[in-house]
């Protein structure tokens, strides 16, 4: 039985898990299975976090292997290159401009990767950039970055637009509602 699955990668804080939980919930209300799994590194430190979704008609395991996502939502660049690997041949990834340097580039130990998007595409991957970033702040908070990659994934997975304000509606917390429906109309509109 065929699935797909969906990784999102960012760093603590950027809201991998509501963006997971947002998702899951269109793709229940759409009549699949659903598994989620949540691997949360360091992310009260602003380490790395990974959420897997996946979906079809029988689903046995959320976990996501190397060469295996059919999409990977990537809320920071670097994010995006180091789960590379985890990335199926054809599939695609979204990738946020937003470069947040991990603690060895802060204290001058290491350097920032310079031009992982054009990399990432260099190398064939099918790879979306947006400033989601920018999106969210004009949508009224810089916390909606993953409301904005979420906007910008609906395009590529389809499924009915009142499914997704639905989700939203039930996964946002009531003082975000307003800001994360702007935020994703921005990302899908982007």
């Amino acid at each position: 039985m065929d699935t797909t699955s969906v990784m999102f990668t960012g760093v603590g804080g950027q809201g991998t898990l509501l963006a997971s939980r947002v998702i899951g919930r269109v793709l229940l209300d759409a009549g699949f299975d659903v598994k989620l799994s949540e691997v949360h590194g360091l992310s009260q430190r602003g380490g790395s976090v990974v959420t897997y979704v996946k979906y079809g008609e029988k689903v046995c395991s959320p976990v996501i292997d190397k060469g295996e996502a059919d999409y990977i939502v990537a809320f920071e660049q670097m994010e995006a290159a180091r789960w590379l690997d985890y990335l199926k041949i054809g599939g695609k990834m979204l990738v946020n401009t937003q470069k947040l340097p991990p603690m060895p580039v802060i204290t001058g130990a290491a350097e920032y990767n310079a031009d992982i998007i054009g990399k990432i595409a260099a190398s064939g991957v099918d790879v979306k950039s947006l400033n989601a970033l920018e999106l969210a702040e004009q949508a009224g908070s810089a916390r909606a970055v993953n409301v904005v990659m979420i906007g910008a994934l609906s395009n590529l997975l389809g499924f009915g637009g009142e499914m997704w304000k639905a989700a939203l509606r039930e996964c946002s917390p009531a003082k975000a509602l307003e800001i994360n429906r702007k935020a994703f109309k921005s990302g899908k509109e982007a």
